[in-house]
């Protein structure tokens, strides 16, 4: 059997009541439950697959509709999704360019990481991110999606795996996109940001046909952005920026130097004043405070300033949806959207660095005094703008579609419905990044000395060309020593489902709902990285720091469920949920079965009190399974030496913080197909509460736990490591060093060899893969509230209050280590509130509407204290010119806010990357109706 794991079939069930519901609703985040007086026809709501007349049921659900995106002045579905008071996660972003996924967007609700919320389209699976997540997961890109074809986002904040299969254990977003749409509009967006740079320009073009027994919606979309570059934002365009040390104290990355390893000291032939003005960003320090480095030096302020801090982007995507009723009982539809886009970024200037080695024609001040020719030194290069030309710019095109067709339909006089569809989902990805070219631009530099021992320790002896070393270059050299990196990768999925549902017979206090589901899916991936960039590349053009991961694999899923709604009195409901998924690829994971149970009880007429219960799983993602060898650097606690030398890990007086235990190695990863699934449980208890007429609040309490959480092996690797190396634990329990387990992990550790006058027995490589290690938990409050009021002269004012708190976010990373609450940790920058609200006021042709949305404070960088939290307010007017037009002004962050301050946070960009450096925005949009 192809194995199947579909999402559940939404969009052809879910009708126009509840759009109509959704799109009357005031604001950004609207409740569903709490409109618990609200009786509706019969539809699908996200988080169960049983129609029902009214929009609650026993998990709360968050509907952002599209009027609530154009509203907030949001360009993209990720812009609207990152105001859920839910995402109190991190996740890396066009902040990160030297990280592996630098044009993608993705969430991260209840902070338990991207691959832990199920994205939907439509009630399907989307296709992954062609890329994986940090080199290491998949997760699924908001950014591809069009904002013109989605009609609403429904958004169920709590474990569903008994409805939706794996994934869904923070949550389940199913983004809806229209159809049964009546006419043409045309919207002309265009903005900018005040401090500069990053223009926007968006054109939608939404509309539709309808007939008797047929419709056809369609949408374009085309989105072009300029890039924003840190040299475009004074806070974060040179390291001078850093607040953690005073202006005079500052130590400039060092752009041009041939460091001596004996004195510690950097070499100048010409002395450090006439070779450092020679580069015209550069600047001669002497800098003496250092107990490592001393000397003067010629340092580099403005090495960030040529990095994009947002992407530019050129995306197109064209939507169309047709349905067709052959019968009274019988509907045909058919959907397809496409997208393209282009975007181009860079990670800022390069730079050129070796290990330790010796120069016979520089000689070390340190060297000579022992009559010694040559020295030892270490050498790096930093490339200027001027020299570069430009030219470092990554380019990545992208293209997805998303085809599904099926039919519905009745049967047994309308009791029962039915849904059958089949889809392919393909997400495309190239990259072609400049880098450097190793052997062409070592040989630009260095040439190899023959015999050239010099002190006898056995290491190779270059001539360094001072010349070259010590003088800018051209753009054109500069552009003869590089090469294109071309990476090519491809995620798909193909799916097939089917879905009844209906009433099987009455009771007194109501109809017993069933709903049942079977599912069938084959889901692909392949990631081809340029060969030249694998760690056993042995070919002729190596490239300069830089690896790649390669994998490639596939997985057949299936899946059955089945479904109940059981009204017990006329206040109080019951329900429950179960569901069987089989897996067939090359890990451990076989099948896996998950229940939910909740509960609906209205014990009087203006209040519902509502739980729900149940386990949940997670496949682990194909790259965990599949992933090829791949390379990467990382920073790694050495417990042997630190324990050899006689500390404690645990004892937090130890000195083991410092360089000589935590240092930058070089690790190969690859997959693992000996992983299990990852196993949870979810419950949510909460109420709804119609105090008066038009005003509700709503609150709800989340539970979720997830056991065998898939992590790299690397904090456990280095552990037992020390324990076979010593023959003991930490606690003093005897260990066999002949082990095969300890064989094993001695094996994936290099170290080299206690000798010489550098050689210290420090790791060199080490090699890591993921294994079924962690406990996380979290739990929390969610909380919202709603008033709307209309008058007859100041016109109709609607309020919203959403906010979500952390209560508690702990890890555990294996059996027999201390569950840590990581909640408050810097280490993981998690919000342990959010908070977002608005006020819509409108009046004849007027609608003003003000956003509000706080993130909660974080650990400082130092860990002694917390930065404040930050506030955006967002404003939007529009004015209804004539019947057909519409004009509207669009704020975002009204106060041009950036981050908190922490003067403690000495890490580029010098604050932490979750809060944009744009500022503030401003837009301008036409509407136009054209019947």
């Amino acid at each position: 059997m192809t194995t199947a794991l579909l999402a559940a079939l939404l969009a052809p069930a879910a009708g126009g009541a509840l759009a109509q519901e959704a799109a009357q609703a005031p604001a950004d985040q609207t409740t569903q439950a709490d409109q618990s007086a609200t009786e509706v026809d019969a539809v699908v709501v996200t988080g169960s697959r049983i129609k029902r007349a009214t929009v609650e049921g026993p998990a709360p659900v968050t509907v952002i509709t599209a009027g609530d995106i154009e509203k907030e002045g949001f360009t993209t579905v990720y812009d609207a999704l990152n105001t859920l008071t839910q995402f109190t996660g991190s996740v890396q972003n066009e902040m990160t360019q030297n990280g592996f996924t630098p044009n993608a967007s993705f969430l991260n609700l209840r902070g338990l990481g991207p691959g832990y919320q199920l994205i939907l389209i439509n009630g399907r699976r989307a296709a992954d991110y062609p890329l994986p997540y940090n080199s290491e997961s998949n997760a699924t890109n908001l950014a591809n999606i069009p904002a013109a074809a989605i009609e609403r986002i429904e958004i169920l904040t709590g474990g569903a795996s008994a409805i939706y299969g794996s994934d869904a254990v923070a949550g389940v977003v199913n983004i809806i996109l229209k159809k049964n749409y009546d006419g043409d509009q045309l919207t002309v967006r265009a903005g900018t940001t005040t401090r500069g740079g990053g223009d926007t320009g968006q054109v939608q073009w939404v509309g539709g046909k309808t007939g008797d027994n047929w419709s056809v919606t369609y949408a374009f979309e085309s989105l072009e952005r300029e890039a924003l570059y840190a040299s475009q934002r004074d806070f974060m365009d040179s390291y001078l920026d850093d607040p953690s040390v005073p202006d005079d104290d500052v130590n400039p990355v060092e752009g041009l130097l041939a460091f001596d390893l004996f004195d510690s000291n950097r070499i100048f032939p010409d002395g450090a004043q006439e070779t450092c003005s020679r580069f015209g960003e550069f600047d001669t320090f002497f800098f003496e405070t250092s107990a490592v480095y001393t000397g003067p030096r010629c340092g580099y302020f403005g090495y960030p300033a040529t990095q994009a801090i947002r992407n530019s982007d050129s995306n197109q995507s064209f939507y169309v949806n047709g349905e067709m009723d052959f019968t009274d009982n019988l509907t045909g539809f058919i959907q397809l959207y496409h997208t393209r886009a282009k975007a181009k970024l860079t990670s800022g200037v390069q730079f050129w660095s070796t290990g330790g080695l010796y120069l016979a024609n520089l000689q070390s001040p340190f060297l000579e005094q022992f009559g010694i020719p040559g020295s030892y030194v270490q050498l790096q290069r930093i490339f200027t703008p001027e020299e570069t030309g430009g030219a470092l710019v990554t380019t990545i095109e992208e293209k997805s579609y998303d085809f599904a067709t099926g039919l519905r339909g009745s049967f047994a006089d309308g009791r029962f419905d039915w849904d059958a569809t089949l889809s392919r989902a393909q997400y495309d990805l190239d990259s072609r990044q400049p880098r450097f070219l190793a052997n062409p631009l070592q040989d630009y530099f260095l040439e190899p000395v023959a015999g050239g021992d010099i002190l006898g320790y056995g290491y190779d002896a270059y001539n360094l060309n001072i010349d070259r070393f010590y003088n800018p270059i051209d753009p054109a050299t500069f552009a003869s020593l590089n090469t294109i990196v071309k990476d090519k990768a491809k995620t798909s999925v193909n799916q097939a489902n089917f879905v009844v549902s209906g009433d099987l017979f009455e009771l007194p206090a109501g109809a017993v709902g069933m709903a049942a589901v079977l599912e069938a899916a084959t889901q692909k991936y392949e990631i081809n990285p340029d060969p030249r960039t694998n760690p056993n590349y042995t070919g002729p053009e190596p490239i300069f720091n830089l690896t790649s991961t390669g994998g490639r694999g596939d997985r057949d899923r299936y899946a059955a469920g089945v479904e109940f709604s059981v009204p017990v009195l006329d206040s109080l409901k019951l329900s429950a949920a179960g569901r069987w998924d089989k897996y067939v690829d090359a890990s451990a994971i076989d099948d896996a079965t998950t229940w939910q149970v909740g509960l609906e009880w209205r014990p009087f007429s203006n209040l519902l009190i509502r739980g729900s219960h149940g386990t949940s799983f997670r496949a682990p993602d194909m790259h965990y399974i599949y992933a090829e060898e791949s390379g990467f650097f990382t920073s790694i606690f050495d417990e042997y030496k630190c324990r050899a030398d006689g500390f404690d890990p645990r004892d937090p007086t130890n000195p083991c913080s410092g360089n000589d235990y935590n240092y930058q190695v070089q690790g190969t990863r690859s997959g693992d197909r000996n992983l299990d699934a990852e196993k949870g449980k979810s419950t949510t208890v909460g109420f709804v509460w119609d105090v008066i007429d038009n005003m509700s609040i709503s609150m709800d309490y989340y539970n979720i736990e997830l056991r065998d959480a898939v992590s790299d092996i690397s904090g456990l690797l280095f552990r037992n490591e020390a324990d076979c190396l010593l023959g003991e634990t930490r606690d003093g329990a005897p260990v066999d060093p002949s082990s095969a387990l300890c064989q094993f992990y001695t094996g994936l550790v290099t170290r080299e060899d206690a000798g010489g006058p550098f050689n210290d027995g420090d790791v060199t490589e080490f090699r890591s893969f993921p294994i079924n290690q962690s406990l996380n938990r979290t739990s929390g409050i969610d909380a919202a509230w709603r008033y709307k009021i209309d008058t007859d002269r100041m016109g109709d004012f609607t309020f919203g209050l959403n906010w979500t708190h952390v209560l508690k976010l702990e890890q555990q990373e294996f059996d027999g280590e201390p569950v840590i609450d990581i909640r408050d940790h810097p280490q993981f920058f998690n919000n342990r509130s959010r908070i977002s609200g608005n006020v819509v006021w409108e009046k004849n042709d007027w609608t003003t509407a003000v956003y509000y949305t706080r993130w909660g404070s974080l650990p400082n960088w130092a860990e002694t204290g917390r930065i404040g939290p930050q506030i955006l307010w967002n404003l939007n007017v529009s004015k209804e010119i004539t019947e057909k037009a519409t004009v509207g002004l669009y704020i975002n962050n009204v106060f041009d806010r950036i981050h908190p301050r922490d003067d403690t946070f000495n890490t580029y960009p010098f604050f932490w990357r979750q809060f944009s450096p744009v500022g503030r925005e401003v837009f301008v949009q036409f509407d136009y109706k054209f019947n």
